[in-house]
C-alpha cells in the first residue's frame, strides 16, 4: 500500500474483544493445577506473544506500514525468545 492510500478502518472493538477473552484464557489456564509447571509457562508465554501480536498490528498500527517497519520491529524477537527460554531453562531445571 502507497502512502497517502486510505485503508479501512481497523476492527478495534474486535480486537479488543479477543485480547479480552485472551487475558480470561490466561487466567483460566493459570488456575490449571493438573498441568505441569513448564507447559503452564509455555502456554502463557504463547498467548502473551499474541496478544502482543495484536496490539503491535491494529492498535500500533503495524498492520498498515512499510515492510521495512516490520522487518525492524520483529528482528529482535528471536533475541527475546531465547532470553524468556534462558529464564525458564533457569526456573524449571534442577
Amino acid at each position: 500500500m502507497s502512502t497517502g492510500e486510505a485503508h479501512k478502518p481497523a476492527p478495534y472493538m474486535l480486537v479488543w474483544l479477543a485480547l479480552f477473552v485472551l487475558t480470561m484464557a490466561e487466567v483460566g489456564y493459570a488456575f490449571i493445577t493438573a498441568i505441569p509447571k513448564l507447559w503452564l509457562a509455555i502456554g502463557l508465554i504463547v498467548m502473551a506473544f499474541y496478544k502482543a501480536y495484536l496490539v503491535a498490528v491494529y492498535y500500533m498500527h503495524l498492520k498498515w506500514e512499510p515492510k521495512r517497519l516490520w522487518l525492524m520491529v520483529s528482528v529482535p524477537i528471536p533475541l527475546i525468545m531465547i532470553l524468556i527460554f534462558v529464564v525458564l531453562n533457569e526456573i524449571f531445571v534442577p
